[in-house]
């Protein structure tokens, strides 16, 4: 079951305020801090009996190493005229065209925007987004294949702690921003997820499933370990 969101306010923290969520869950055993990175904030997640007060009190108990991972958290990467997104692992740069039509497209390292200035930011992630679902929904179909099992459908979210899943009914789910690692991530990614549509589990059998569908799981782990929060900071 998926955490409730209760609620989001600014909370002090080290004389800077910080937005603060709440979200209870029904699989959470102790309360937990983790920090936010797509809203510069923090992320305290409750069980059902404990109250928001018992939050913040943990938060402030740790409030020097919250303060310590904000300010360690990569620079934002807004998508601005100008700004160099990775795609594929490769920057492309956010190129305005106000007279062109048609959104937004990849095209020779950059990332062409059609239309009014108010539009380009939604225009550049419904672009990414579409990329992705391209891009993910064919290595997903290439692993299925490989694998010999069935996937019921690929969805493209926005996600902040998965970069991927696997429902019981056969639906892949992937984060948008995948798009923007190199390529043998994505490969890893996908390769995991569909190997768990034959074993819904991280055991022996799981594992080897999954590095016979890629051989990039060593590398990619490491990638995302290293490079995870900044794929974060995009958009």
């Amino acid at each position: 079951m998926k955490p409730e969101a209760l609620a989001t306010e600014f909370v002090p923290v080290r004389g800077t305020l910080t937005p603060v969520a709440f979200r209870r869950s029904t699989r959470a055993k102790k309360i937990s801090l983790r920090i936010d990175p797509v809203q510069d904030g923090i992320l305290i997640t409750l069980p059902l009996r404990a109250s928001r007060k018992a939050g913040l009190a943990l938060l402030q108990a740790h409030e020097a190493w919250a303060a310590e991972q904000l300010t360690a958290l990569p620079r934002a990467l807004p998508f601005t005229p100008g700004a160099a997104v990775p795609v594929h692992g490769s920057p492309h740069v956010i190129r305005p065209v106000p007279g062109g039509r048609g959104g937004a497209w990849v095209e020779n390292g950059e990332i062409l925007v059609a239309g009014e200035p108010a539009f380009l930011d939604r225009r550049v992630a419904d672009c990414l987004k579409r990329l992705a679902r391209q891009r993910l929904s064919a290595i997903a179909a290439e692993k299925a294949l490989q694998a010999a099992v069935k996937h019921r459908a690929v969805r493209i979210k926005d996600t902040r702690t998965r970069w991927g899943s696997c429902a019981p009914d056969g639906t892949l789910a992937f984060s948008w921003r995948l798009v923007c690692a190199p390529e043998f991530v994505q490969d890893y990614v996908v390769a995991h997820e569909v190997a768990h549509l034959r074993h819904m589990n991280h055991g022996p059998q799981f594992w080897a499933l999954t590095e016979t569908l890629t051989p990039h799981r060593s590398a990619a782990t490491a990638w995302l370990g290293s490079n995870g929060i900044e794929l974060l900071r995009i958009g």
